[in-house]
């Protein structure tokens, strides 16, 4: 049986936080769609607030910590990507962002990616559409066409909005787990050289 990567970056800054509420959500319905197409899906989930340090000293610094390395290359090397991000200020959060400013902007090269993002009213939906998509698009990763957004009333005791939710975390999983599978992505590694490191030492060919 085929096993594919699936990196989940939860941006949530309280614990416990919605927003690694929907991570946690998108994840469990991605691997059961995998499931249920023959592919074991192995999911490691990332909380940007506990590398909140260590991203702001790698802007600063332009070197990792271990653990951000760490998080990174889980990031970069998955075969696909759940990004979810609170909606603050009609935007993803500065802690999301920061993240992504991070991340060597050649490494998500045709990486599939279910966006999800929460707020406290439905209004907030537009943010996934005309702020994180556009992101997203921009370092050439593949954003699936349903993206998913909970607001406080998605999680209430009933109700046609709290219907809602499932249904649009079950069709954002299976776009995820469709591109996934159908995917040929070349991992970029921004350690790579681009010459023989013979050469770069001097008249040397490498051959």
């Amino acid at each position: 049986m085929t096993t594919k990567r699936i990196a989940v970056v939860s941006a949530g800054l309280s614990q416990p936080s919605s927003t690694r509420l929907l991570a946690d959500r998108l994840a469990d319905a991605t691997v059961a769609e995998l499931q249920t197409q023959g592919v074991d899906a192995e999911v490691t989930t990332i909380e940007l607030r506990d590398l909140a340090h260590d991203i702001t000293n790698n802007l600063l610094t332009g070197f990792p910590a271990p653990a951000l390395a760490s998080a990174l290359e889980t990031v970069t090397g998955a075969d696909g990507l759940i990004a979810v991000t609170p909606i603050f200020t009609t935007s993803y959060s500065g802690l999301f962002k920061s993240f992504i400013d991070v991340i060597d902007p050649q490494a998500l090269d045709g990486l599939p990616v279910l966006i999800g993002a929460t707020g406290g009213t439905a209004r907030h939906s537009l943010a996934i559409d005309y702020a994180i998509r556009p992101l997203f698009a921009y370092l050439h990763a593949q954003p699936v066409t349903t993206g998913v957004f909970a607001a406080s009333a998605d999680w209430g005791d009933g109700g046609d909005t709290v219907k809602a939710l499932p249904a649009r975390i079950g069709r954002g999983a299976r776009e995820l787990a469709s591109l996934v599978q159908t995917t040929e992505r070349v991992v970029h590694d921004p350690f790579a050289l681009d010459r023989p490191f013979g050469h770069l030492l001097g008249g040397l060919t490498g051959e």
